[in-house]
């Protein structure tokens, strides 16, 4: 009787695997182009490849590129997607604001699975996962909207959270509308009214937010004198800006809600130069998100500055107790 030959696997088969996914691949996948376990016990005896995790593999045993480290990650955890950071890290490329190369790689599995932190690997269990993952992905990652909000999430400055809902849309990988309707079907969500009026405020090219948190952070806090906010909107370039005009003090505050025009760090020390210069004797100044929300008692200061310029006899009173305005 003849014998018949064992069915080798493909080796095309397994290139194009590993070609496909920088190197990384799971023993199911190895199983699933035609691998049998000596197979898989042959490639390692010929350091073809090398154990990355537990069931993971990689081509080679020197130090992983990203794109490596993410591919181990959610076949260590499958089935799993990037989520937060390192699913915007794998859409956006590196230089991803506040965040780490070094840092483990975040991946989301279903909510019903007792998946753990492995090395470099850091899990975490979400409801609705499999409908918010782009799975076609190379690594599967969180869709741009969901990853936006599980990193919005963990921000405790309102001013981090309003640059990174600006640089979201300002990437053009998602919208606010998409965002907002993210954020609906999100069950529980830190400040959700809150960012709900952020975004409504991307979609729509207004200020409305700034306007409220100047009004109420600046103004009123400090004991400033109450702008005349009679006048109407006025739209300049597309955008609607919301004016706290002093006229009896020959000063006019212009609210610049701009949030998709141009990186919001750069634009904000723009305009707190501006601040400073009007204080030399210009009656006319244009404030932003950080001099509202991140500095609203130097901003408080140096606007009492300006009334006091324009004959305001009154002075600027501290917040609360660790105010710095006495300081300015």
């Amino acid at each position: 009787m003849t014998a018949v030959p064992t069915p080798q696997p493909s080796d095309d088969a397994v290139t194009a695997l590993l070609r496909s996914q920088d190197g990384v691949a799971s023993r199911a996948q190895l199983v699933d182009v035609g691998c049998e376990p000596h197979d898989i016990e042959r490639m390692l005896r010929r350091h073809q490849v090398f154990v990355a995790l537990p069931g993971v593999y990689i081509t080679h045993n020197g130090p992983r590129t990203w794109q490596q480290r993410a591919w181990v990650a959610v076949l260590s955890c499958w089935p799993a997607a990037l989520a937060g950071t390192s699913a915007l890290r794998a859409d956006n490329g590196p230089g991803v604001r506040g965040f780490d190369e070094g840092d483990p790689i975040e991946v989301a599995v279903d909510v019903a699975r007792t998946v753990q932190d492995k090395p470099d690997v850091r899990v975490r269990r979400m409801a609705g996962m499999a409908a918010r993952t782009r799975w076609n992905a190379s690594p599967p990652r969180l869709r741009q909207e969901e990853a936006v909000l599980d990193v919005v999430a963990g921000l405790a400055r309102e001013w981090d959270v309003i640059e990174a809902l600006a640089a979201a849309v300002r990437s053009r990988r998602t919208t606010a509308d998409r965002l907002a309707s993210a954020l609906t079907a999100r069950h529980r969500f830190p400040r959700r009214t809150w960012i709900a009026r952020i975004l409504a405020d991307v979609a729509a090219g207004t200020a409305s937010v700034l306007e409220h948190g100047y009004l109420d952070r600046v103004e009123r806090a400090h004991g400033l004198p109450a702008a005349d906010r009679q006048q109407a909107d006025r739209v300049a370039g597309g955008r609607i800006y919301r004016d706290a005009p002093y006229s009896a003090y020959d000063l006019q505050v212009e609210l610049d809600g701009y949030l998709d025009h141009s990186a919001l760090t750069e634009r904000d020390r723009d305009l707190e130069r501006d601040l400073e210069t009007a204080t030399t004797g210009r009656r006319s100044v244009r404030l932003g998100w950080g001099q509202v929300y991140d500095r609203p008692c130097r901003t408080a200061a140096l606007i009492a500055r300006l009334l006091v310029l324009g004959g305001w006899e009154g002075e600027p009173t501290p917040c609360s107790p660790t105010c710095p305005i006495g300081d300015h």
